[in-house]
């Protein structure tokens, strides 16, 4: 059954994509849920003229993030947590801590599209994010967990 995507999806698309799934999943979840419709003749004709007319704002989209991924990655952070023995966290480092990280150095990043590898940080150390700036564009990005005692 092929469905064209109005939301992304994990794990199957983005939105305004042409998929093909299991009859079963597209019309007892995703066309219900309103993640997806079907993709008839008069469908595709529609999304294709859409995705012509959307082609150059994607553009201005696309250079905008790259430019935002080009200060992420010119960025060192350094992130400061209380610490209690074994240099183990009180709480955790999670990705709305990076994001609020992001909004006060004057960089819009949503918390949803920030993923720390390996889950919340819980311990001094050295860890990696994947940013989601754009579909096409992703930035894996280094940041420090420090301690904030002086």
């Amino acid at each position: 059954m092929e469905i064209i995507l109005t939301k992304d999806v994990e794990n199957l698309g983005f939105k305004d994509d042409l998929v093909t799934v299991k009859p079963g999943y597209g019309r007892n979840f995703l066309i219900p849920q309103g993640f997806a419709h079907l993709a008839t003749v008069s469908a595709k004709k529609v999304l294709a003229e859409n995705l012509r007319q959307r082609a150059h704002k994607e553009a201005d989209q696309i250079a905008s993030a790259q430019k935002t991924a080009e200060k992420l990655r010119g960025m060192e952070i350094k992130l400061a947590a209380k610490v209690g023995q074994g240099n183990k966290l009180f709480g955790s480092i999670s990705n709305a801590d990076l994001s609020t990280y992001f909004s006060q150095n004057d960089l819009d990043v949503d918390k949803r599209f920030i993923q720390i590898v390996g889950g919340v940080v819980k311990a001094l150390g050295q860890y990696t994010a994947k940013i989601r700036l754009h579909r096409e564009v992703n930035v894996d990005l280094t940041f420090d967990v420090v301690s904030d005692v002086k």
